[in-house]
């Protein structure tokens, strides 16, 4: 583990919680519509498809009507052929138009899901570093993926579908005011009966939808850290394979009664929904009869203003179910909006631009805490010039990978200053900084990829040959080149494929091929064997060389030739020398040293 790493749940508690964060105000509109800005051209498109199919279906019921009061009473068999083609031409072109309307929409909801699910993660990839260690994995996961992709029949059928109803109620109104405005109000003094009881059920829905998520974000957080390789090892170590189906069975259990109680929130409601459409064409047909023997309304008028009722009260029943839809989605946006909301590091993309480094790195007084324990760091004050390996030893938990973490901006001092070359680091942009640290920590974490791939990570324009030369430097390339695929062997999940060392060394090769001009080790060689251990010491003397090395080491005598070493105790630097100087005072650093001595004899 770290020396002076922070615990996983530290930092910012509040600030980087999702749990705890509040949207301040509702989510508006403008900003989901803002998702389709993009896509205009493709909008017009699906509305005027939308416009040509509503119109389209308005000609089936009158040609109907023309075929009972016209053409059969006439007996003009010309005119009943020609209108019975005229349904047909109506429906497949009805058809072809649709094809082209799906497309569209698929193209718009599709590239609203890319654009949200990339700035998503984007957005995650420049969240300061406490927030990931506040925050679950599998709850970030649930978030940039589940989450988007549960939007997704909103943005690429729901509001369509909104629009395609809208217009073919008021096609539709238009038609039957036109064919019989008697029979029109008794067909439109129904659809309120169909609409406002749904909006108590969206809100209900709304409200079921934020709990389902925060159950999801759970069950996603437990499958994250069982079956990963690291969360199954500990399991199978620890036998606990029964009290992981019994958690996991329990969430589970909670989200299927969620689930349950969403589908079950306006039944009653979609019930009298599906049995108005049914109502509704009998009372006009108990209009329209009485209308055709009084009033002299002719018999296609009727036939073909309950075939119009399709198009009035399907679309106006599927409205109502729209509404509650996007009620209960307006909760997923929340949640992707509630990341989205979040603050990102400070960039400072406009800061002093780094030409050269030297490396000459200085602390004055700087003090660091997290939030629920003491000071991690105490006005600490040191020097190291450029070029020097200084290394950084002390108890677990005094202090030290914390001030590494600092030097490249992972978290912020509350007080005092850090500087690179005279220059102080928050001045300089974080990309800026970082290109020229490299660090790497006792936690090897290698992609499930080809070594090459591994190794690119650091210079995606690396060469073979530069490659090679730094896996030599790290005394990995004959292990490599003794494998069957040699550079191209994948080497699984998180390195696992590899040992400890091997994964180490890779590490290592990776950073000396980024080339920086500040080295951090982190016990960089603890997963080590002695032998290799040596090796690679011996390979990393002339390597940094002319580099500035922070080096933190639990075994002293990997750090005996370092320019300076700096005690670090409680967070504070309480001795600083160089080997023989420190074990001369007799202090710490001299007890380490003489214990690990004792101990390895």
């Amino acid at each position: 583990m770290f020396s002076g790493a922070p615990p996983v749940h530290l930092m910012w508690s509040n600030m980087f919680d999702p749990k705890k964060q509040k949207i301040e105000k509702p989510i508006n509109w403008s900003r989901i519509t803002n998702l389709f800005r993009p896509y205009a051209k493709e909008i017009v498109f699906v509305l005027i498809c939308v416009l040509f199919i509503s119109v389209l279906g308005l000609l089936p019921p009158l040609l109907s009507m023309w075929l009972i009061d016209k053409a059969i009473p006439s007996g003009n068999f010309t005119m009943v052929m020609q209108l019975v083609a005229a349904m047909i031409a109506t429906a497949l072109v009805g058809a072809l138009v649709g094809v082209a309307q799906g497309y569209f929409n698929a193209t718009i909801g599709e590239g609203i899901m890319r654009d949200l699910r990339v700035n998503l993660m984007a957005h995650m990839h420049r969240m300061p570093l406490e927030f990931f260690t506040n925050t679950k994995t599998g709850e970030i996961m649930n978030r940039v993926s589940n989450d988007v992709d549960s939007i997704d029949g909103l943005v690429s059928g729901t509001l369509v579908s909104m629009v395609t109803n809208f217009i073919t109620i008021a096609t539709t109104l238009v038609t039957i005011l036109w064919l019989d405005w008697r029979l029109a109000l008794v067909s439109i003094l129904v659809i309120p009966f169909m609409v406002f009881p749904m909006w108590p059920v969206g809100r209900k829905m709304y409200e079921i939808r934020r709990t389902t998520r925060q159950k999801r974000d759970e069950i996603h957080a437990i499958e994250q850290e069982t079956l990963s390789v690291s969360g199954i090892m500990l399991l199978k170590s620890f036998v606990r394979e029964t009290y992981e189906r019994d958690r996991f069975h329990n969430l589970s259990t909670d989200l299927m009664k969620t689930e349950i109680n969403l589908a079950m929130v306006g039944r009653w409601f979609m019930a009298a929904i599906a049995a108005m459409v049914t109502i509704g064409p009998s009372i006009i047909w108990l209009a329209g009869g009485w209308l055709c023997i009084k009033e002299g309304v002719t018999v296609g008028t009727v036939v073909s203003f309950v075939a119009l009722l399709t198009r009035l009260y399907t679309p106006a029943a599927a409205l109502a179910g729209v509404q509650a839809q996007i009620v209960s989605a307006l909760a997923v946006f929340e949640r992707i909006f509630d990341y989205l909301d979040m603050h990102e590091e400070s960039t400072k993309t406009n800061g002093l631009a780094l030409e050269k480094v030297n490396g000459d790195i200085k602390f004055e007084n700087v003090s660091f805490s997290y939030t629920d324990r003491a000071d991690a760091l105490k006005n600490v004050t040191i020097s190291i010039e450029a070029g020097q390996v200084a290394a950084l030893v002390g108890p677990s938990g005094a202090g030290k990978t914390t001030m590494t973490m600092l030097v490249p901006r992972f978290y912020e001092p509350q007080d005092g200053t850090i500087t690179l070359d005279g220059r102080d680091i928050t001045s300089i942009g974080l990309s800026e900084l970082r290109k020229h640290i490299g660090i790497v920590t006792q936690e090897t974490y290698l992609f499930h990829d080809t070594i090459k791939n591994n190794l690119r990570y650091a210079k995606p324009d690396a060469t073979d040959e530069q490659i090679e030369a730094a896996t030599r430097a790290a005394n990995i390339h004959d292990f490599i080149a003794a494998l069957p695929n040699g550079y191209e062997s994948i080497v699984g999940e998180r390195g696992h494929k590899l040992s400890g060392g091997e994964r180490q060394r890779l590490a290592i090769a990776r950073v000396l091929l980024k080339n920086p001009r500040v080295l951090i080790f982190d016990e960089a060689t603890s997963s080590l064997d002695s032998e290799n251990e040596t090796l690679i010491q011996a390979a990393l003397v002339p390597l940094m060389k002319g580099r500035t090395s922070l080096v933190i080491a639990h075994r002293l005598s990997t750090i005996q030739s370092a320019d300076k070493i700096f005690v670090v105790e409680g967070g504070e630097v309480v001795e600083s020398g160089d080997h023989t100087t420190l074990l001369a005072k007799n202090g710490l650093y001299s007890r380490l040293y003489k214990q690990q001595f004792r101990e390895g004899a």
